[in-house]
């Protein structure tokens, strides 16, 4: 690669410019105590804000295929360029299913307006399906409200 187009962005700025601008980056690094620098416990905290608690259960599931989330934010399911997400109330139900002879994972979301969308998954052995059938239950457990208003 040659530095031909690097080169020509130097020389389009000038000089003057880029002292001032190393000049106030030198003065910035001295000055510990800078009023407007962000403190990085802030940043963290306001990244966890927005992502929600995170010490509730959380439900994942995927396949080459599909994928299922389930967290205090709700259900999402997405297959292959397809995806959906539903938000624990908008939910009528929640049912799954494990396959009798095999290693599908079948989950079904229903909604109050009796749509209903299903999604399988194929789980690398059958000891799997019992594991995801056991963490769906626990978030189920933790964040759906089954009762009617």
């Amino acid at each position: 690669m040659t530095d031909a187009p690097q080169d020509a962005v130097r020389d389009a700025v000038p000089d003057e410019v880029s002292d001032e601008a190393t000049e106030r980056v030198g003065s910035d690094a001295d000055a510990p105590d800078a009023p407007d620098a962000p403190d990085a416990s802030e940043g963290q905290d306001a990244a966890e804000d927005a992502a929600g608690p995170a010490d509730g259960p959380v439900f994942e599931a995927a396949d080459r295929r599909g994928r299922i989330v389930a967290d205090a934010e709700g259900v999402r399911l997405s297959y292959d360029e397809e995806a959906c997400e539903f938000r624990w109330d908008e939910l009528a139900a929640v049912e799954s299913a494990k396959g009798r002879f095999g290693k599908r994972f079948t989950v079904t979301v229903h909604t109050p307006d009796r749509r209903w969308y299903p999604i399988d998954l194929l789980a690398p052995d059958r000891g799997r399906v019992a594991a995801w059938e056991a963490e769906l239950d626990a978030v189920l457990d933790a964040y759906f409200d089954d009762e009617a208003p």
